[in-house]
């Protein structure tokens, strides 16, 4: 599986670092060097994680969300993807709040309060037809502008890619999930897996191109630990010259 619940609005960010990471993967596996190895010390187990993943996502969520993306219309989707995300808006407040960043702790507020209410439990994002900005933050990115090392590259069975420092906050993640306190199981497990399908059925677009690259496996860690840096620095992650001289170098 190639998801976790978390990347939600960057789908679009992660399709478009693939673009440019596919290419660079296949070049570097062509020569017989590893891409940034000293990110994933790990690569074995995680390799072997990732084969189980991916066995078991295709068998499984795979067509479940195929079958999801050609029944439900697109408007339908759409509304289950503006409601999971909102959902996610105060945690995303918080975690602003937590980094110092007050401005956009409230504007995160005020989309909840104008999709919620307005745009009907959000099902529909009126907050960003007014003009509110929308920011994705979680309680990893705060560990890491308080200055935690991101640590190795990992990948957790189900979950899919991390870096360590994101595994590590992924409990508080769930804690501050509005969902987590609904007492309705049943409703609550519901939601759950349709978010879950949903995000899915995303993701089938970027995944042609992990297929389509020489090494999947790389290509999916670069693209996760650039689109993780460009969340970590809020869209303007500093240059990594080693990184792109190495395939500028190819040429």
């Amino acid at each position: 599986m190639i998801y976790n619940d978390r990347k939600r609005r960057p789908v679009a960010m992660l399709f478009t670092v693939l673009l440019c990471i596919s290419a660079c993967a296949t070049n570097n596996e062509i020569e017989g060097k590893p891409v940034r190895a000293e990110s994933d010390p790990w690569e074995p187990m995680n390799r072997g994680i990732y084969g189980f993943n991916h066995a078991v996502d295709r068998v499984t969520l795979k067509l479940v969300a195929r079958g999801y993306r050609k029944v439900v219309p697109q408007f339908a989707r759409r509304g289950v993807t503006n409601f999971s995300e909102n959902l996610f808006t105060p945690r995303s407040a918080l975690n602003n709040f937590l980094q110092g960043k007050g401005k956009a702790g409230f504007s995160d507020i005020g989309r909840f309060i104008f999709n919620t209410t307005i745009g009907i439990g959000g099902l529909f994002d009126v907050a960003s037809a007014a003009g509110i900005e929308e920011y994705g933050e979680d309680f990893s990115q705060t560990l890491a502008v308080w200055g935690l090392p991101e640590g190795p590259f990992v990948f957790i069975p189900f979950l899919g890619p991390h870096t360590l420092l994101d595994a590590i906050a992924l409990p508080v993640d769930l804690l501050s999930d509005p969902l987590a306190y609904y007492n309705d199981t049943s409703v609550r497990d519901r939601v759950y897996a349709l978010r879950v399908i949903d995000l899915r059925a995303r993701l089938l677009t970027a995944e042609t191109l992990v297929e389509d690259s020489q090494d999947p496996y790389i290509t999916l860690r670069e693209s996760y630990l650039q689109n993780r840096l460009y969340e970590v620095h809020d869209g303007n992650p500093p240059e990594d010259d080693d990184f792109y001289d190495e395939f500028l170098d190819e040429e």
